[in-house]
């Protein structure tokens, strides 16, 4: 009777519903593939029925999970380090592994097949109460998204239940760029120091720290005035300096420099000369900026000597990247294009530049408002009367 019972619920591939009493369960069965099966354990026939149709629903739709079941710990590590590592920059896989150890601490001994958006919710809801900074928040969102879209590719969960939660909204840091009069008081207190060209160069092109400090003299080309932006360094632990390409396309770009920052290069390539001279240790890497060896100049140290110079120059504690900031609002303010402003910066696309500094653009707008009144206000009505 059993078999018989056993044999009704069969079909080409209709899978199978059959209780096995050694496990006091209902098994719904269906098959993946040839010579594969996947098994579900119910408490009830109805339950095994139930299960066995969404299965074969999901099969059909392409969104049954057909992979071994995985923590997602031991996921994420896996596919960090053997799927997504030669993809990456040595600067971001850095980032990466740092987001995934977040992850990990906290959800990792979850069964990958069993996370639910209210627990991936409920952890960005923990990291936030914990004061990481939602830009943080924000990035563990992105990676984790990524690595669970790969577990719907390898059919290791059915969905990705990052597409169901909500990343909080990032809380931009208050930037106060420097303004023109700051920029140069800066410039000033900053003459005869070591720093002096590198600083300058960051307020008057807006290059970044990483490519101020990869910078070479055979980038330069003195004869017609311009650089050549080709490559950016940083100092990563564990890996030492890690020189790359810059991020995107757009960051591999000329730079038109202006006279007196063309003066100031030459003078301090010749101090440049007689120290490797007077350096026993001297390495000579045709580094525009290096430490006094010749290599490369560590950018917490180049940090550290900033923030000296700005507290003595009294001028507010900003970051290194500010002065990028800071070269922007002081071309937008002058005028120049932001079209050329984006060229200069090496933004890929001019939204990212419009995006990041609109906040000046309103202001800008007082002399818009000025030219239209000079053509239909009553000045420039009496204007034409008289004409």
């Amino acid at each position: 009777m059993q078999e018989q019972k056993r044999q009704k619920r069969r079909g080409h591939n209709e899978g199978t519903v059959y209780y096995v009493p050694g496990r006091k369960r209902w098994v719904a069965e269906i098959s993946v593939s040839p010579g594969k099966r996947k098994k579900f354990y119910c408490k009830t026939e109805k339950e095994a029925i139930k299960k066995k149709n969404e299965a074969l629903r999901e099969l059909e739709q392409g969104t049954l999970t057909t992979g071994t079941r995985r923590k997602l710990g031991e996921y994420l590590d896996d596919w960090l380090e053997n799927v997504h590592k030669s993809r990456l920059r040595i600067g971001t896989y850095m980032n990466y592994k740092k987001l995934v150890r977040y992850i990990v601490a906290d959800l990792g001994d979850v069964w990958l097949q069993k996370l639910t958006p209210q627990q991936v919710q409920e952890f960005y809801a923990r990291k936030l109460e914990e004061e990481l900074s939602s830009k943080v928040v924000h990035d563990i969102h992105g990676v984790l998204h990524l690595a669970l879209k790969n577990a719907v590719r390898w059919g290791l969960v059915s969905r990705n239940v990052c597409d169901f939660v909500t990343p909080p909204r990032i809380v931009s840091r208050q930037v106060v760029p420097l303004s023109l009069e700051q920029a140069r008081s800066l410039v000033n207190h900053v003459r005869g120091h070591r720093l002096e060209l590198l600083l300058t160069m960051a307020v008057v092109t807006g290059m970044r720290r990483g490519e101020l400090l990869a910078l070479r003299w055979s980038n330069i080309d003195f004869e017609n005035g311009r650089l050549l932006v080709l490559h950016s360094v940083d100092f990563i632990a564990g890996h030492g300096y890690v020189e790359g390409m810059p991020k995107t396309a757009a960051g591999k770009r000329v730079i038109v420099l202006p006279g007196f920052l063309l003066e100031m290069m030459k003078e301090h390539r010749a101090q440049q000369i007689e120290l490797s001279k007077v350096t026993d240790k001297w390495q000579d890497n045709d580094l525009v900026f290096p430490n006094l060896h010749g290599g490369y100049m560590h950018p917490n140290h180049m940090g550290e000597l900033f923030r000296k110079l700005l507290k003595e120059a009294g001028l507010p504690p900003i970051h290194f990247h500010d002065l990028r900031h800071s070269a922007a609002s002081i071309l937008l303010c002058m005028g120049v294009n932001v079209k050329v402003i984006q060229e200069l910066l090496g933004h890929s696309d001019i939204s990212i530049t419009l995006r990041t500094y609109s906040h000046l653009l309103p202001s800008m707008q007082q002399e818009v408002v000025e030219k239209w009144d000079s053509v239909f206000g009553k000045d420039g009505e009496e204007g034409k009367m008289q004409k």
